[in-house]
């Protein structure tokens, strides 16, 4: 039997329909990702199951033994209840019993007065009369699963380890079926893994929404996704889901370019001359009229954000020198004795848990912070843009508008005049979102602010700290495809191991202590070469310093080369120019086919034009293939 099944569930906020008749059924022991871009509803449609919205319309039918918890998605800054107080919390109206009896029981290590005394004994009548013993037990247990501070302060715990206190509030009801809503916001790379660990471990039924591929990848039984206020199913793995989509899209688009062509003739024989008009066929009237209303009510594919940095004069060779820098913070050891060189182009990720002194590296390197000892060079020519992960670049009292053009109507982008309201059409802003202020957006519209704000400069350095916070999977994606095609130089903060694998060429690894290692390439990579370091390890240091690991990448992606001919190589150079060219090629035509216009020419104009774009594909297909043949070689 089904945990949970909606039926016909429609919810609109103002004049945009969220949900439309979606339905749903929720099988146990199913892991269950909800993807969506940002602003579909997806975190609504959470509510919806755990009872905090009422749809407009439709039924939420749910198993009558079961219990439901969610974890939210905003994490409290300012909450000054101990951990033990808000997982307690998760337990309805025996939680304050419980909460009162521990806090009496943490004083009682310092004072056993006998007004304590009294109080604990009449919390044990109550927690005796209400079966209460077992309940504490499992908030005992839990807590010390999760390996929590009890008696500290959650406004006093970084933000993944309040991310964990809230974990185990939704888990200490044991419930049958868990809700999790950005689950991984806020937790480094540690963090996430151990969440991953102990999800699955618990055999329990999972909805969740996140922006994390790899956490998707690893968790999901079945991807649904919330698209223009309709719900899909996708059984399978993140893969499977990306290739049944891109076929559906097409599906769509060509069913779409189909109606439209028939739309524009039937508009064509509407306007005929006089004779034509009084011997039309009125029944071929109505249905032209139904067909320009539901041309009206389609809801088209909602656009991605376009992204563009303008690049300015290249920089000087070397980039940064840091020369045996050290740096502590309140008697803390944040950077200890690093050297390191960046030249240009490289595009470097930094990883640790939070805490350890990333973004503090990031200042020292930019010259915001001094060294305690050591010396930061900076090279010449540098032009820097620096997305903040504290985003204290954006004005909270200002308008989305004027935190980009500041009074001004007009912005300069790539060195090209463009109207500040176009150019945040771009990032997808509503025009009635562009007056609103800037504390009033979301997390992910504030993501998408900074970085309209950010590629209005000129730069040959990009400095990201934790850049895809927030954004959903197809702006993180365009972001990677920015990253990778930037020509200038990359330093990253980021959790997100798929958005490193993809883009970085090295990594720095904060390891606690101040100590901070070098491997070449992503996430991926770091991992497979600290095993390989840990495999060697025969109790001694093996540690091994940048340059040598920079020597050897270089020799492995020599002896790589070396597998191919000279032709091969000079072809694999060539192909990325090739496939970019037919991409653009094959784009210029869909667009063309989807102007009602192009169905006004002859068949054979027609005929033609559908010949060159399946060519196109063709070739487009077959480019990919020797691509992927010569870069496995």
């Amino acid at each position: 039997m089904a945990l949970v099944n909606l039926e016909k569930i429609s919810l609109a906020y103002g004049h945009k329909q969220l949900l439309d008749n979606v339905e749903l059924a929720i099988e146990p022991r199913e892991r269950i990702c909800l993807v969506g871009r940002n602003g579909t509803g997806k975190s609504s449609f959470l509510k919806i199951i755990d009872g905090q919205i009422t749809p407009d319309d439709g039924r939420v039918i749910l198993d009558p033994q079961m219990k439901i918890s969610r974890l939210e998605q905003d994490v409290p800054n300012d909450d000054h209840r101990t951990v033990y107080e808000v997982v307690t919390s998760g337990l309805g109206n025996i939680a304050a019993i419980i909460s009162e009896y521990h806090n009496i029981l943490h004083q009682m290590e310092t004072d056993a007065s006998e007004e304590l005394m009294n109080k604990l004994f009449k919390l044990q009548h109550e927690l005796d009369a209400k079966e209460g013993w077992a309940i504490q037990q499992q908030v005992d247990a839990i807590v010390t699963q999760l390996e929590l501070p009890a008696d500290t302060k959650i406004s006093e715990l970084s933000g993944g380890w309040r991310r964990r206190a809230l974990m185990a509030k939704a888990l200490v009801n044991e419930p049958d079926l868990l809700l999790l809503d950005e689950p991984t916001n806020h937790l480094d790379v540690e963090a996430i893994t151990w969440l991953e660990d102990f999800l699955i471990s618990q055999n329990i039924t999972l909805l969740f929404i996140t922006h994390d591929r790899s956490f998707l990848k690893r968790l999901a039984t079945r991807i649904i996704e919330l698209d223009r206020g309709h719900l899909t199913s996708w059984p399978g793995n993140y893969e499977n889901y990306l290739q049944k989509k891109e076929e559906a899209l097409q599906i769509e688009a060509d069913q779409n370019a189909l109606f439209d062509k028939r739309l524009a003739q039937e508009e064509v024989w509407i306007r005929q001359g006089i004779k034509a008009r009084r011997t039309r066929n009125e029944g071929r009237v109505r249905r032209l009229e139904a067909m320009r209303l539901e041309r009206q009510a389609r809801r088209n594919v909602q656009g991605n954000v376009s992204l563009a940095v303008s690049e300015g004069d290249k920089s000087g060779k070397l980039v940064f020198e840091a020369k045996n820098i050290s740096f502590q913070y309140e008697g803390k050891p944040l950077i200890k004795n690093f050297s390191t060189r960046v030249m240009r182009g490289d595009r470097i990720g930094l990883i640790g848990p939070n805490g350890t002194g990333k973004t503090t590296l990031l200042q020292l390197m930019l010259g915001q912070l001094k060294p305690d000892e050591g010396t930061v060079t900076q090279g010449t020519k540098l032009e820097i843009a620096y997305f903040d992960q504290q985003r204290a670049q954006l004005d909270p009292e200002k308008t989305v508008i004027d935190n980009v053009a500041e009074g001004s109507d007009m912005i300069e982008v790539q060195g090209k005049s463009k109207h500040v309201i176009s150019y945040l059409k771009d990032f997808l802003f509503d025009p009635e979102r562009l007056r609103s202020q800037a504390k009033t957006l979301s997390g992910g519209e504030t993501n998408r602010l900074l970085l309209a704000k950010l590629f209005t400069k000129t730069a040959n350095l990009l400095v990201l700290d934790e850049p895809t916070n927030d954004l959903d999977v197809e702006t993180l994606e365009l972001l990677e495809n920015l990253v990778v095609n930037y020509e200038g130089t990359i330093l990253i903060v980021s959790h997100d191991r798929t958005f490193l694998d993809n883009v970085v060429t090295s990594t720095w690894v904060f390891e606690g202590n101040g100590k901070i290692s070098e491997y070449v390439g992503g996430y991926e990579d770091y991992l497979r070469q600290a095993r390989q370091e840990n495999k060697t390890s025969d109790g001694t240091s093996t540690g091994k310093n940048s340059a040598s690991k920079k020597t050897e990448a270089a020799k492995e992606k020599t002896d790589k080369l070396s597998t191919l001919t000279y032709k091969e190589r000079l072809e694999l150079e060539s192909l990325p120019a090739k496939i970019e060219e037919l991409e653009n090629t094959q784009a210029a035509l869909q667009a063309e086919m989807a102007d009602p216009a192009f169905y006004q020419q002859s068949p054979a104009d027609q005929q033609a034009k559908n010949k060159v774009l399946a060519d196109t594909e063709k070739a487009l297909e077959a480019a990919f293939e020797r691509w992927e043949l010569l870069d496995s070689k």
